[in-house]
């Protein structure tokens, strides 16, 4: 690979540092003093920066990086990893968001304990955290991606550098920070992004040359990937939206119900310019450098961009990291505090945002001991994702179909879905179904077949769950 000189290399460097020390004199400045602000920003976050917030959690590094690597092999039909969050935000605000507002909790488990009962908080709680966990695996490698390209360093060495400074950036603020200083960070990104399509199509001379030069599949509506895979991905992008821990922290800090609705669909009009922009970054990148490495089709470009430019651009991907670090680890740290710690310690105000701090350190450092093991982002995106639509398929049927699931028939269904799609992950999808299916269609049959014995024994009566307290 073209790397920069080693001036222009200190440039971008110096450009990329002054951010960081900017943004994190922000981030510390806006910083919660209060644990209501570290969590959900005391339910003042205005309409507009709540729907960049709700946006930068699906297009961080890990789902920019790994969409052009995708588009690289692919086509622009990887394009619909991105799409599927439109269609998810949509959906999101028309049936969801009012009734989390209006559970009055900050974590999605709270949400299913007011359906099933304690138990099944615990386990959600656990399954988002192992969800989360692998998300942030993820950004950990395209965020290193992004700087081996610029600085030619090894890729070990890029992540490890990676962890460190988002966690010393993370661990500076909060809820509050996070999302007003995820607005600058978006902006810079959404900038950048702009900026390398429209280097990339000077470098191909438009699209055209592709069009014609490259094989059929680059341009069609589903490529190399597949109806299948696509559905997939929609079905599974949907779910997880509708059960993300930070967008539900997210949507707890609007100013009311109506308010948070509004920010779900700014999020989806958002996503739209992105993802046709990121498609064909991936798809320029083949054209021009067809013998590369696909996971650096998006920062490629960088070399061969005006330093200053590029400074900018990669100034702009290196932002990315820091929202979705930022966004995932505060989602981690939410559930862990709030359904782990408080319960057991029952902790003064003080002494608990001390230790949310403590653990916001541990929650960044911990995915760099996962992150050498998994070389395909995306994959690794859309299975965590898939971890997440267990728990939506059962908080829906809880919501809107209250008399079909039990807190055992819960709980029986989150367990053996999430057992199973990681089994399924792990040998490759056998027989070609995608995990994504798994679990979709496992936790409806698992509730099903519980239902159906509770009908057979005569134990047909749904459980309160107040009086769950396992």
């Amino acid at each position: 690979m073209h790397m920069l000189s080693s001036n222009d290399t200190l440039i971008v460097m110096g450009m990329i540092l002054v951010y960081i020390l900017i943004t994190g004199y922000l981030s510390f400045r806006w910083g919660g003093s209060t644990n209501d602000d570290f969590m959900r920003a005391s339910n003042k976050l205005p309409t507009f920066v709540l729907g960049i917030l709700l946006m930068s959690e699906y297009i961080g590094a890990q789902s920019t990086v790994g969409t052009a690597q995708s588009s690289f092999s692919n086509g622009v039909a990887a394009s619909w990893a991105i799409v599927a969050a439109v269609i998810g935000f949509i959906l999101y605000g028309l049936f969801f968001v009012k009734r989390l507002y209006n559970t009055g909790g900050f974590t999605i488990s709270s949400a299913v304990e007011q359906q099933y009962g304690h138990s099944t908080k615990i386990i959600v709680s656990i399954i988002m955290i192992y969800a989360l966990f692998l998300v942030n695996v993820g950004n950990y490698i395209s965020g290193a991606g992004v700087l081996v390209q610029i600085l030619g360093i090894k890729l070990p060495i890029a992540m490890v550098i990676v962890g460190i400074v988002s966690t010393i950036y993370f661990s500076f603020g909060g809820m509050k920070s996070v999302a007003y200083v995820s607005v600058i960070h978006t902006f810079v990104k959404y900038i950048g992004i702009l900026i390398t399509l429209a280097f990339a199509l000077v470098m191909t001379h438009g699209i055209s040359p592709m069009v014609t030069k490259m094989p059929h599949f680059y341009f069609t509506l589903d490529g190399h990937i597949g109806w299948g895979t696509i559905i997939g991905w929609i079905l599974t992008t949907v779910g997880a939206v509708f059960s993300t821990q930070f967008l539900v922290q997210a949507i707890s800090s609007a100013k009311n119900a109506k308010a948070a609705q509004h920010a779900s669909y700014l999020a989806a009009v958002l996503f739209v310019p992105l993802a046709i922009a990121i498609g064909l970054i991936g798809v320029a990148a083949k054209f021009l450098f067809p013998s590369m490495n696909g996971l650096y089709a998006l920062p490629v470009f960088l070399t061969h961009m005006n330093v200053f430019l590029a400074g900018f651009v990669a100034t702009a991907l290196v932002a990315s990291v820091f929202v979705s670090v930022s966004s995932v680890a505060l989602g981690l740290v939410a559930l862990i505090v709030d359904d782990f710690y408080v319960p057991m310690r029952h902790p003064e105000p003080k002494q608990q945002l001390r230790m949310t701090r403590i653990l916001s350190i541990v929650v960044g450092f911990l995915p760099l001991i996962f992150s050498f093991i998994v070389p395909q982002i995306l994959q690794l995106s859309f299975f965590s994702k898939a971890l997440r639509m267990s728990i939506t398929v059962v908080a829906v049927s809880g919501f809107y179909l209250p008399h079909f699931g039990s807190t055992k028939s819960a709980n029986i269904a989150l367990i053996g879905t999430a057992v199973l799609a990681t089994a399924w992950f792990l040998m490759g999808d056998p027989l070609g179904i995608d995990n994504v299916y798994i679990s979709i269609f496992a936790p409806m049959i698992l509730m099903g077949l519980c239902k159906l014995w509770d009908m057979m024994t005569g134990k047909g009566n749904t459980p309160d769950p107040k009086t769950d307290k396992s």
